[in-house]
């Protein structure tokens, strides 16, 4: 009878019910979705390290942009070393590795992908087959006639086959990549650096490279992922507390009638806990469907910024699902703890008094005020004093929450202050009025400022990005081609060349360094006035590259200089050699250090390391390629144009940021929702607060009209709040975030008119919510309108 009781609330208020459910649905459904692209990801991650063996075997690697001649593996073959050759390379978009099956560690999960065909994988992969997971067997069939087979556990984008099969494919003969070193190496064999003395030892070390390189990114998506879930559980507050404010009367008659308050409390969680699972499962399906929509551009951005290869098929995988489902009750549980602590702390006869709870909600807002200060405060000092991407987003946190809770008072303040200047009886009513809804509104205001103050933060940053990032590569990208050469042999051929027939000639040339005990890539560069009208410093002295040219100064970019807390002017030790830094530069989208030395210092340093890839300046761009494609024989594959370069990079940048941007327009679609259901709930409610203005002259239609009015105030006055939180917001992403997550920092641009437009969109989206409830005030029958007076109020 009780759960009779209660549930019959919602059969004659089943748009509340709507609400709560849609709420819920809409929240689970974002954050699902989120979490449903970085199951995916990181899914690919462990399946590519676990086909490759990334981290569980020591490796011997070429030095940087070079590879591994055969001879070399069969030397160390010959003086007892157990290695195994692995050849990489790209055959269109799909990335080719060939192993030895009879020599690869036995862990190595290319070879355990092949011990269901009866043991016999030497003999299968020498037959020539390809094998890959079926979609990326979808791409083989165009690009080879090999046969291809398919096998679910190989990483995407991958294909594996027999080192000969590879080196065939690839047409790279007598070419390796890399070797893997087995555990347990025979007594007595020489050492390395007599055998293959080029070679670099790589220590094993546990999960995985691109998953650990990656998680900055997936950080910063489930972070909007739980700022989109925080904007869809405001309209599950307002719903609830709207349900309990019209249920009070319930509650008082259930209580009079003997019912024990423990009792109606445990029906009530009882009832939210069915409504948030039947919301967390329509939830969960939803946010499969946006996960499905927004993992082709997550996969695209993850392969173009960090080479790491995503699967396109989404998968149900239970570590998403479920906890989509904890959170949508959770949320739920949250947002009706307010409404519940009330009714348990009312006297018998309060809770049907509207004095009782409105002193109860008055409270509320006291409290609700004062958290919003320490919030704020605490943001203040972690702005000043925090350190660490945690900090960060901590501070995001507390900067968000405090100022969506202290919006309600800065609208009350705002709205006593208009009807102190009202001067006409109408203009003083309709203040004091607005002022009157604000509670019922104020979740869904709270939310509107939350998805535009998130709109303009992340467009703020993507745009600044954007300018600072094409700039970057016109300055970067400065020679009109870069060609490469496969072998050092070639390279000398290349350089003879080119030298007569371009106007400069810039090798890239590096190795693997650990500066400042950080992870970087020391670079050989020559004295060359492309680089010196070219490169931008943040900071420099008055002639870095004259002090690079006469080996008196190292150039380092900013991800080094602000992980090694060092400057302009600090001393660096480059292996052996300490310089001063003599400028620090910008180097957006590297995840690494970078230090640049003269090149005649580095080949005094590193005299085995030969250019292989070289930039080149020439007057005539399209005869230069086609002097090095015919008349030296160069593959046109291994020739690249600045334009073709910088378009890619463009494209990866804009595909970087569509999930954000879909994700920004997501959370202000639930935003707009969430007044529209406040506003269509709260119509109900006016009539016994509008009758009396009707009964004294105004027309319903004038009082429709007022309500649009008043939502349009509401949304522009938040739109107006939402600017410098968003400015705020932007500020902490792109000085401590991004920093922290990137190691560089951007300077930050404004962008007025992207603002007025996001300011017209809080209009239309309030004159829409508002239109329906305001035309069925507007609609209200005359009957209805002079039952109030009919009745006790």
């Amino acid at each position: 009878m009780l759960a009779q009781a209660l549930w019959s609330h919602w059969r004659a208020s089943p748009l509340q019910l709507f609400t709560l459910i849609a709420g819920l649905v809409l929240a689970t459904a974002l954050w699902c979705g989120v979490q449903a692209v970085n199951a995916e990801a990181r899914a690919s991650y462990d399946a590519a390290a676990a086909t490759l063996g990334e981290g569980q075997f020591d490796q011997l690697l070429p030095a940087a942009g070079q590879t591994i001649p055969q001879h070399t593996y069969i030397a160390l073959r010959r003086a007892g070393w157990q290695v195994s050759p692995v050849l990489e390379g790209q055959l269109g978009n799909v990335r080719i590795v060939g192993i030895d099956p009879l020599t690869a560690p036995g862990g190595l999960g290319a070879v355990r992908a092949g011990e269901g065909d009866g043991g016999d994988l030497a003999t299968y992969l020498r037959d020539g087959p390809l094998r890959a997971n079926p979609q990326t067997a979808a791409r083989l069939h165009d690009l080879t006639d090999r046969p291809i087979e398919i096998t679910a556990e190989i990483a995407p984008g991958t294909a594996i086959a027999d080192i000969g099969v590879a080196q065939e494919v690839l047409a790279q003969p007598d070419i390796l990549s890399r070797l893997i070193i087995a555990p347990g190496q025979p007594m007595g064999v020489p050492d390395l650096a007599e055998v293959a003395p080029g070679l670099v030892r790589q220590t094993a070390s546990a999960g995985s490279d691109v998953g650990r390189l990656t998680d900055s990114f997936h950080l910063n998506l489930t972070a909007f992922g739980l700022l989109s879930f925080a904007v869809g559980i405001f309209i599950v507050h307002g719903a609830i507390g709207l349900a309990f404010e019209q249920r009070r009367a319930l509650v008082r008659t259930l209580r009079a009638l003997g019912a024990p308050l423990s009792r109606i409390i445990t029906a009530m969680l009882l009832e939210l806990l069915v409504i948030a699972i039947i919301g967390g499962v329509i939830g969960v399906l939803l946010g499969y469907l946006v996960a499905a929509l927004l993992l082709p551009d997550v996969a695209a951005t993850l392969r173009g910024l960090y080479g790491a290869q995503v699967s396109g098929t989404l998968q149900m995988r239970a570590s998403w699902w479920a906890s989509g489902l904890a959170i949508c009750v959770l949320g739920a549980g949250l947002a009706s703890a307010g409404a519940l602590w009330r009714i348990a702390r009312m006297p018998l006869l309060a809770s049907g008094q509207k004095r009782a709870w409105a002193m109860a909600s008055t409270r509320a807002g006291q409290m609700q005020m004062a958290v919003a200060l320490v919030m704020l405060t605490v943001a203040g000092v972690l702005a000043m004093t925090g350190g660490g991407l945690v900090a960060g987003f901590t501070l995001l946190g507390c900067l968000l929450i405090g100022a969506a809770l202290l919006l309600p008072v800065v609208l009350g303040v705002v709205l006593k202050r208009a009807q102190g200047w009202a001067s006409h009886v109408r203009w003083q009513w309709f203040w004091a009025d607005t002022r009157l809804q604000l509670p019922g509104l104020s979740l869904a205001l709270m939310a509107l400022l939350l998805a535009m103050a998130a709109n303009v933060g992340v467009s703020t940053m993507v745009s600044s990005f954007r300018l600072t990032f094409v700039g970057f590569l016109d300055q970067r990208l400065s020679a009109e081609l870069y060609v490469s050469a496969d072998r050092p042999e070639e390279s000398r051929a290349l350089q003879a060349f080119v030298a007569p027939r371009a106007r400069e000639v810039l090798p890239v040339v590096w190795v693997d360094k650990t500066l400042a005990g950080l992870p970087a890539e020391l670079y050989g560069v020559r004295d060359a006035m492309t680089y010196r009208q070219n490169w931008g410093f943040l900071e420099s002295i008055s002639d870095p590259w004259d002090a690079v040219a006469r080996d008196t100064g190292v150039l380092v970019n900013e991800q080094l200089a602000r992980r090694a807390g060092i400057w302009v002017g600090d001393p660096l030790d480059i292996g052996g050699l300490t310089l001063p830094i003599a400028g620090v530069f910008g180097d957006y989208g590297n995840p690494i250090g970078q230090a640049i030395i003269s090149e005649a210092l580095f080949e005094e340093r590193h005299p085995d390391q030969t250019p292989l890839r070289f930039g080149l300046r020439s007057d005539d761009a399209e005869a230069m390629r086609t002097a090095l494609i015919e008349e030296h024989g160069l593959p046109e594959r291994n020739i690249i144009d600045q334009a073709g370069i910088k378009a890619f990079s463009l494209q990866v940048f804009e595909r970087t940021f569509t999930v954000t941007s879909a994700l920004n327009i997501l959370t202000l679609s639930v935003a707009g929702f969430a007044i529209f259901m406040s506003l269509l709930t709260l119509a109900g409610l006016r009539v016994p607060q509008l009758a009396p203005a009707w009964a004294l002259g105004m027309t319903r239609a004038s009082l429709g009209r007022l309500e649009v009015i008043r939502a349009v105030i509401l949304g522009l006055l938040t739109a107006a709040l939402a600017l410098p939180l968003g400015l705020a917001l932007a500020w902490v992403l792109l000085a401590i975030v991004n920093v922290e997550a990137f190691g560089w920092r951007l300077p930050m641009y404004l962008f007025p008119w992207d603002y007025a437009r996001l300011g017209l969109f809080a209009l239309v989206a309030a004159v829409f919510a508002a239109f329906w409830p305001a035309r069925r005030l507007a609609r209200t029958p005359p009957s209805d309108l002079l039952k109030v007076f009919a009745n006790e109020r």
